[in-house]
């Protein structure tokens, strides 16, 4: 009904403390078909705390006056963001036992995990909620991935089962994952998926290890047994224990999709390019030389390894104790193509469009700091470290049948183009 208004507050575990405040109050109404307005308002006690800080410095500033939206739903960017991604939407679905047509944004947000990305929570009454549930442990995560096996085939979740299977956060791709605890540390675990004909938790966690060799600052990895398949565990970044307190430290984390205040779904991507996001971390980053240089290497290696699901969810910004910075990279997985004429990347990465090859990477190479010499030597500098990623699959464990799956995906020659087939 296009008259209903849905409300629910937003928490906040702010930067030292280790206690969950009432911040915000959200209120989205349906505006027409596919329609929405959200209206984001600040709580006066939140904004009269010593140590306030804005969910997001740029489109949710300190105010008292609500501030509205109409994108992603009326729902503001840096909410979303610690909102279930596709996997954990379809947790919450067994869980209701509702058609996701049935469900809105609102409700998703309500029925999110307890320990969904950043520092946020959300919930129907001004006082914060309880303590999170504890965390689960690395010895049940066969129990996990046998739950989330069936979720796939049935769409149904077995009772005994329910409360341990998290909807998940919104970072780290839509395979079925779930938040564990192991020696005081957190990690997002992702669990094989039935119809996977590789083993593709091991292809990412070497094309992680692969783009750390290449120069880049990647999250956390390891591989886990669970039972006879494997999991990937990655470490949360926006997740830091605290010896003294007994208790995990949160940190502000919002997606390059809302860095660029920009829609969800590939029908709204006018704004997602890499120029753009380096444009945002020059006011966004307290170091933007460093993350404008880091966010390029990120570009290339997902051009070299063809990774195109490098969507703007797939970037991120942290909130450190000194300040806003790009977090570690995290979900990059090679995708084997048949064309060897011309691969695409998900974001804009030159004056030529989304085009996957050198003479596109570096012709607006001044949006990252860099003149053409200097990109250049970046990419040169990677490539002869990509250039051994056979020896480095060997090295952690991956099969030789996925190697040769992926290895058309992996410096394909029209990488190494460097005069345009089409004027810009």
């Amino acid at each position: 009904m296009a008259d209903k208004e849905n409300l629910c507050y937003a928490y906040i575990q702010l930067p030292g403390t280790f206690e969950w405040v009432p911040c915000a109050s959200l209120k989205v109404k349906e505006v027409g078909a596919g329609a929405f307005q959200g209206s984001f308002t600040y709580g006066k006690r939140y904004l009269a705390r010593a140590n306030v800080v804005e969910l997001d410095p740029y489109h949710l500033k300190l105010t008292d006056k609500p501030m509205s939206f109409t994108k992603l739903k009326g729902i503001p960017g840096a909410l979303r963001d610690a909102s279930p991604d596709a996997w954990g939407r379809r947790v919450i679905q067994a869980r209701l036992q509702r058609e996701a047509s049935d469900i809105s944004e609102m409700e998703y947000l309500l029925n999110g995990p307890d320990d969904g990305a950043g520092n946020l929570r959300f919930g129907l009454s001004v006082q914060p909620p309880g303590p999170a549930k504890p965390f689960n442990r690395t010895h049940q995560l066969e129990a996990l991935a046998k739950a989330a096996e069936q979720l796939e085939e049935t769409g149904k979740l077995p009772y005994e089962i329910m409360e341990n299977l998290e909807p998940g956060t919104s970072m780290g791709g839509a395979r079925p994952k779930v938040t564990v605890e192991d020696g005081h540390r957190i990690y997002l675990a992702k669990l094989p998926e039935k119809q996977d004909k590789h083993n593709m938790q091991r292809i990412e966690y070497a094309t992680l290890e692969l783009a750390r060799a290449a120069g880049l600052q990647v999250c956390g990895t390891r591989m886990e047994s669970v039972g006879k398949a494997e999991a990937l565990m990655l470490l949360r970044f926006d997740r830091e224990w605290n010896s003294d307190a007994n208790a995990y430290a949160r940190h502000g984390l919002v997606s390059g999709l809302t860095v660029l205040d920009a829609e969800d779904g590939y029908t709204g991507r006018d704004r997602w390019s890499y120029l753009l996001l380096a444009d945002e971390i020059r006011r966004w980053s307290v170091k933007p030389d460093a993350d404008r240089l880091e966010l390029f290497r990120r570009m290339v290696f997902n051009a070299m390894v063809t990774n195109n699901d490098d969507h703007p969810r797939n970037h991120a910004m942290l909130r450190t104790a000194g300040g806003w910075r790009l977090s570690p990279a995290y979900d990059i997985v090679p995708v084997p193509l048949l064309s060897m004429e011309r691969r695409d990347l998900a974001l804009e990465a030159g004056r030529y469009g989304r085009v996957a090859s050198v003479y596109n990477l570096v012709s607006d190479c001044g949006s990252f700091g860099l003149t053409l010499e200097e990109a250049q030597q970046v990419i040169n500098k990677m490539a002869d470290v990509v250039k051994g990623w056979r020896e480095l699959f060997v090295k952690h464990k991956v099969e030789g049948r996925s190697i040769e799956h992926i290895s058309g995906a992996i410096l394909p020659e029209c990488f190494f183009r460097k005069e345009p087939t089409t004027p810009p």
